[in-house]
């Protein structure tokens, strides 16, 4: 019987400071993910951009009315040239991070972002969100000729209703032809439309925003999405999932499209990691110029 004891007491006891263990390394984290939780601010600011900080699920909950672009670093990076850009930019009522690189930049300025929320993710968040809401009516305008409608056609179903009220794919260079954009504006004001889904590309979609967004009285919710469009009638692959959770969907595209994108990617925006240098130790100014602001 000693004997037996002498074999349960030393077993009772590592499993009693083995439990002991567990509770203070639960209690520990516990602690340390509030503390982490009350780190986050409302906005953050990268290169003087504020991003919101928000999720996806506390957006949907709250957007009733106003205008959502969602920056990334191409965004960050043209924004610093670009005064009409960032004229635009200073309209929207929420800006929403769409770039995993931007996360690791605010994790590095001290000011972390909650969640990534791409466009091409919002946006059928945004329609299975409202799929019983009558009162939300969609407009799409954007991408190649034919996409969109197929676009409009592939979300209805999903949603079992027509949610989407209207489409419209413009020729290239259209946003110079005013006569072209006043009937755009009177093709979405006659839909009935009460929300605006504009995939034209930037800073093209945010500053056609901007440009006309008072003369479309019926629209309440403005976002620009990119290439969601393309991604919504399936005309264009998405990045793999894991990919764009290490913030290489860059890399992805770029190996898609090359010849228009190698650029961007390689020579315009790798200057983002010298500026956000910059940011942490207090040196960046910026100074955007008008040489782009027609383009």
């Amino acid at each position: 019987m000693a004997n037996r004891m002498s074999f349960i007491t030393p077993r009772f006891g590592s499993i009693f400071f083995s439990r002991k263990i567990k509770l203070l390394i639960r209690k520990y984290f516990q602690r340390y993910r509030h503390a982490i939780a009350q780190e986050f601010t409302d906005r953050v600011n990268v290169l003087n951009i504020e991003i919101d900080n928000l999720l996806t699920t506390d957006l949907l909950e709250r957007l009733e009315k106003g205008i959502v672009f969602t920056p990334n670093v191409d965004h960050v990076m043209k924004l610093q040239r670009d005064r009409e850009f960032l004229e635009a930019y200073s309209s929207a009522d929420y800006k929403l991070c769409d770039s995993q690189i931007l996360i690791y930049a605010s994790r590095f300025l001290g000011n972390p972002i909650k969640e990534k929320i791409s466009g091409s993710d919002f946006f059928p968040a945004f329609y299975n969100f409202h799929k019983k809401n009558e009162q939300i009516k969609i407009f799409l305008l954007g991408a190649a000729k034919g996409v969109a409608a197929k676009a409009q056609e592939k979300i209805n179903t999903k949603v079992h209703r027509n949610i989407v009220v209207g489409n419209y794919s413009p020729a290239f260079g259209f946003e110079k032809n005013q006569q072209e954009c006043k009937r755009i504006v009177k093709l979405i004001n006659d839909s009935g439309a009460t929300v605006l889904a504009v995939g034209l590309g930037a800073p093209k979609q945010e500053k056609w925003i901007c440009k006309y967004k008072e003369q479309l009285p019926n629209i309440k919710i403005f976002l620009a999405i990119g290439a969601t469009i393309d991604f919504e009638a399936g005309n264009i692959p998405r990045a793999p999932e894991f990919i764009s959770n290490l913030g290489l969907e860059w890399l992805y595209r770029m190996s898609r499209e090359p010849k228009r994108l190698w650029k961007r990617y390689l020579i315009e925006d790798l200057h983002f990691l010298w500026l956000i240098l910059q940011q942490k130790f207090n040196i960046y100014q910026m100074t955007p110029s008008e040489e782009q602001s027609s383009k």
